[in-house]
């Protein structure tokens, strides 16, 4: 048997109003798929039982099943999207268990796979991302910029593991490839409309069509809205909410059976009263007792709405926005040419970032205003050329990128600034009493980024004999990138200040008081490298449906420069050497086996991996009010290893289900300069092991007071062991005329502790918790209505922790959602 995939038999799997499973495992009429198609299609084996799906999917840049493909990969259907509740980038985790997805608000959105990809915690645009975000082709250089809803989506693939030799942009952790439903030459509609508690709504409308014999088009717009899941006290205003619209709009133009070419269009609005924080706990510090949180809001009568976060109160009182814009447009011909296919995708693409945030996370007017709105512009052109043959397929590709962010920040201290920063005193006449000390002090910060990307990518599969074929693959990269930040600083007066003495000419003197909060700062930092990418597999057909292999990759993540402001040095002069970051250098190792059987209505996948990193790119923290919030800097070396397993079966037309687990191992091997955790700062040197218990933290090292040694310490955001599952069982019913089944369905997600800090800490350890959703409903003959219930058995438990600046012990979050029910109504022609 070839272990080539046969096109024909590709395209005749692709057929109109074909018959889905999706994860969940309901079988469900689906339109056809144009373009690079991505079906499931049901096969039957000889005594006209079911054997199970044929998945198809283009992570190699090729029509190919997913059992065929020597890698790890989680195919994700876009009706199990929309029939689980998952309508976008962070909520896709509950299905796929080694992706990790945590925001603060969309800017400060990290996407991880296996612990690896985006520095985890505040954001910076000076640094790459580890997974590559590509919705048809084009790449999303932003995390930010790609947490727009599922609009029309027929399929998302996450891979695992390196994938730099294959797609456009250098990925060293994974990449989510996500497949839109392209226009049809068939007249084809589908509506959705959606209802829920919390006055939850969401519709989505799709129409697709010939315009002429060479012309077809295809719309789709979605919109979602949602009332807040949190009360704030001050403002009497449920916040956090969901508001949202997109709308896509896509052109093709095939003029002949081998040419195609299509225009694409897109725009994503959300306009959130968001994103807000509870009060979840207190921590001790190594403060002085009057510096730490019960103190300094008891010096200012304060006391938090509830000190029991699953009240969900509040009281923040600066505005809360989470304004963001995102579109772009794509031009993508595909051209059959030499035995091969050659593909051109240009694109472009926004985002226009308009944030307001409460950076105390208090009721009291400490940070008054905390705002960095941004604008980016990103182009991108790649060519691709891909070739099967008998023996021989390969991939080559170009790709470029140029990309430019312009940032505005603004943060202010408000009227209890002074009170809550500044050491205590007795005296009334204590810059501490004096609210005019630092109400009004105002850091101005612009700030722009540049930066350009080129490549030249290959893979190769040779197919030594029918079971063997041998994988190599290489990329030559290029990047360049140089910013430029500036902050001003202005007294309550609007007077600039200058922290030299004497001070420089125009400005008057800051003081200890104002310059230990705000420093006047101006960087330029920029640098370019060179690196090359490779890796080689080889994979084994053991027997018809079992599938081994074997991957090692060498990876780099491209250098980094701090676009935030620079961090200080002991004599609190500016540290200009952190301006840029070292590339991560990676090596990565995976086995893998994939295996179909009972008559293939059962699928069983099986990797291993290890990742080690050197130089990795981490975002740290001092924990202080002004100077820098958050910068890049390298962590000596990290380690990712683990195990990863996924089933699937049809047990019968009225049973499916689905089973992945994944055991991840992701830890600091060397990080002996990390900011220290809450409970440790503010200290002087000492060994590690006096109160608070830091087990947890499972830190190792000692304390001093700027920097901690965590190495040894699990990477933040990631659990030991992460589970997803789900099953479904119908029965024909025949119902008001229309032949179909009613059906029932569960699925689910657990997932182990895991820490919610860049230096983790016992204060910010997030409880492990399951979560389990309901469906029931009926479908046939182009409709489907059914209920739904998530979380239902209203568990409670915790998104995201965040550490308050200023080191005061005081820890803030954001509760997951409560249980929620509602009815879905879907109908397509």
């Amino acid at each position: 048997m070839k272990s080539h995939v046969n096109k024909a038999r590709l395209r005749a799997a692709i057929a109109p109003a074909a018959l889905v499973l999706t994860l969940g495992g309901a079988l469900v009429a689906t339109p056809a798929i144009a373009q690079e198609a991505t079906v499931a299609a049901p096969q039957v084996n000889d005594d006209g039982n079911p054997r199970g799906e044929v998945i198809i999917v283009t992570a190699r840049r090729r029509a190919e099943t997913a059992q065929a493909v020597p890698l790890a990969i989680s195919v994700i259907r876009g009706d199990s999207i929309e029939a689980t509740g998952n309508f976008n980038v962070v909520k896709l985790q509950q299905l796929a268990p080694t992706l990790q997805v945590y925001t603060s608000n969309p800017r400060n959105t990290s996407v991880n796979i296996r612990g690896l990809g985006v520095p985890f915690g505040l954001t910076s645009d000076g640094f790459e991302q580890g997974v590559g975000i590509y919705v048809d082709d084009v790449y999303n250089s932003r995390v930010a910029a790609a947490t727009f809803d599922f609009l029309d989506v027929a399929q998302v693939e996450v891979l695992r593991g390196p994938q730099g030799t294959l797609y456009g942009k250098n990925t060293t952790a994974g990449a989510i490839n996500i497949t839109t439903n392209q226009p049809t030459f068939d007249f084809e509609g589908r509506a959705e409309l959606t209802v829920g508690n919390l006055n939850y709504r969401q519709a989505k409308a799709a129409v697709s069509g010939p315009l002429s014999d060479q012309f077809a088009a295809r719309i789709a717009v979605a919109a979602t809205s949602r009332r807040g899941t949190l009360y704030n006290v001050t403002s009497q205003r449920w916040i956090n909410e969901q508001d949202n619209l997109g709308l896509r709009g896509q052109l093709l133009f095939k003029p002949t059976d081998n040419f195609s070419l299509t225009l694409s269009g897109d725009y994503s609005k959300q306009d959130p009263e968001c994103c807000g924080t509870v009060f979840v706990r207190v921590g001790k510090t190594q403060r002085a007792l009057n510096r730490q949180f019960d103190a300094l809001a008891a010096a200012q009568g304060y006391e938090p709405p509830s000190r029991d976060p699953y009240k969900r109160l509040t009281d923040l009182d600066s505005n809360l926005n989470a304004g963001n814009k995102i579109g772009g447009a794509s031009l993508r011909a595909k051209w059959d040419v030499g035995g091969g296919t050659l593909t051109s995708v240009t694109a472009w693409r926004f985002w226009d970032w308009k944030p307001e945030n409460d950076r105390d996370f208090t009721g009291l007017s400490v940070v008054a205003k905390s705002q960095n709105p941004s604008q980016q512009d990103q182009y991108s052109q790649e060519f691709r050329y891909n070739h099967e043959s008998e023996k021989i397929d390969y991939v080559i590709g170009l790709f470029g990128f140029k990309q430019r962010i312009d940032t505005q920040g603004t943060e202010q201290q408000g009227v209890n600034a002074s009170k809550w920063v500044l050491a205590p005193s007795s005296d009334p006449l204590a810059p501490s009493n004096n609210p005019a000390t630092l109400a009004g002090l105002t850091a101005s910060n612009t700030q722009w980024l540049k930066s350009t990307s080129a490549a030249l990518f290959g893979q190769v599969s040779w197919k030594v004999t029918d079971q063997l074929t041998v994988q190599p693959g290489a990329r030559i990269n290029y990047d360049k990138k140089s910013g430029f930040y500036q902050r001003i600083v202005t007294n309550g007066a609007g007077a600039v200040i200058s922290c030299t003495t004497p001070p420089e000419p125009g400005t008057v003197a800051g003081g200890s008081s104002a310059c230990g909060v705000y420093q006047p700062q101006v960087s330029a930092p920029s640098d370019s490298a060179w690196n090359f990418t490779y890796d080689f597999n080889v994979n084994y057909k053991l027997a018809r449906d079992v599938l081994a292999y074997a991957t090692y990759a060498k990876s780099f993540k491209t250098l980094g420069i701090n676009q935030n402001g620079l961090p200080l040095n002991a004599d609190n002069t500016v540290n200009y050497d952190a301006g840029t970051v070292k590339p991560e250098s990676v090596n990565h190792y995976e086995v893998g086996l994939k295996t179909q059987f009972w008559g293939r209505r059962a699928t069983f996948n099986l990797t291993a991996f290890r990742t080690d990193i050197k130089n990795f790119q981490a975002t740290v923290n001092g924990g202080q009010f002004g100077t820098v919030r958050g910068y890049l800097a390298n962590a000596g070396k990290v380690r990712s290893q683990g195990i990863e397993a996924d089933f699937k079966v049809v047990a019968s037309d009225r049973l499916t289900g689905y089973v992945n687990g994944a055991y991840t191992d992701a830890k600091y091997k060397k990080f002996d300069n990390a900011p220290c955790p809450p409970e440790l700062s503010g200290g002087t040197l000492q060994p590690i092991g006096a109160t608070p218990d830091y087990s947890n933290a499972g830190i190792p090292g000692t304390l001093s007071p700027r920097q901690c040694d965590i190495s040894g310490a699990r990477l933040p955001g990631v659990s030991k062991y992460a589970l997803s599952y789900g099953a479904e069982y119908n029965i024909p019913l025949t119902l008001l005329a229309k032949e179909g089944q009613i059906y029932a369905g569960v699925d689910g997600n657990y997932r182990s502790h895991w820490n919610s800090n860049a230096s983790p800490s016992a204060y910010t350890d997030v409880k492990g918790y399951a979560l389990t959703n309901f469906r029931a409903g009926f479908r046939g003959q182009g409709i489907d209505v059914f209920g739904w219930v998530r979380n239902a058995f209203d568990v409670k438990y915790i998104d995201l922790l965040q550490v308050a600046p200023g080191n005061t012990g005081l820890i803030a979050g954001q509760p997951g959602d409560s249980r929620t029910w509602g009815m879905t109504i879907r109908g397509q022609f």
